[in-house]
């Protein structure tokens, strides 16, 4: 059955209560917390509250114990590919071993403007993802110490010529919206770019988002390794994903 996450969007809410919903989401037996890694709020009050991301990890490794922490994902354009590669690893000492490293190729044109990064064009964007993933994997393999925990790297996107393609090539796990239709046809192209570069697909997990509030829990997810909640602030509402921990748990 697949394992449960969930999304806490740190946004529109006080740093107290995003920390208290995540280990209370271990309590309840959530499998993976994750952020997001943006500058400012994707909807509500644009210019409302707002965390950055790799800091907020960092605090939840040291509230929890045995959840699995991550950003969902962080942006490659934002961090240098060796001190992103550092930072994950001293994050997962933290934690004890605990992170996953999300990592897709930035889209959130506010954050660009607003931090003075160069935005580009989604191609090229896409292109300076495909250059750094081997340097932060490289980086890993030399830091002193090493990551505690395996640390596996998801790739979030569907884009089929070059985002499934680094998937096959470098993901542990892979991400992307649930659509009945369209997450199967995903799917199989990145089953054929991993026959392309010479990779098991059953190597690469298979994680969903949910629109949990207009789908609920049901055997079209049970091939599913991964199904991962959105939670909004200021409330993060946990209740609904009891639902689908009883579904994971009877199943």
């Amino acid at each position: 059955m697949p394992e449960i996450a969930v999304q806490f969007h740190p946004q529109h809410a006080g740093y107290d209560t995003i920390r208290r919903q995540v280990v209370k989401a271990e309590e309840m037996g959530i499998d993976i917390v994750y952020n997001w890694d943006h500058f400012y709020p994707l909807y509500g009050e644009e210019d409302g509250a707002h965390f950055e991301c790799w800091t907020m990890l960092a605090s939840w490794a040291e509230v929890t114990e045995r959840v699995r922490i991550g950003p969902l994902v962080t942006c490659n354009s934002y961090r240098n590919p060796q001190l992103l590669a550092d930072m994950a690893r001293t994050v997962d000492h933290i934690s004890g071993g605990r992170v996953i490293l999300g990592i897709g190729s930035g889209w959130f044109e506010r954050d660009y403007n607003e931090y003075g990064y160069e935005f580009g064009t989604a191609g090229w964007r896409l292109d300076n993802l495909d250059r750094d993933l081997p340097i932060i994997k490289e980086r890993l393999a030399k830091l002193n110490p090493g990551p505690v925990g395996p640390m596996p790297i998801m790739i979030g996107g569907g884009g089929e010529k070059k985002t499934l393609r680094m998937a096959a090539e470098y993901a542990d796990t892979w991400h992307y919206f649930w659509h009945p239709e369209k997450f199967p046809h995903k799917n199989n192209v990145l089953n054929e770019w991993c026959a392309k570069v010479g990779r098991d697909p059953a190597t690469i997990r298979r994680s969903a988002g949910v629109e949990w509030k207009k789908t609920g829990p049901g055997p079209e997810f049970t091939h599913l390794d991964e199904i991962t909640l959105g939670l909004n602030g200021p409330d993060y509402d946990l209740a609904p994903v009891q639902d689908w921990l009883d579904w994971r748990d009877e199943n």
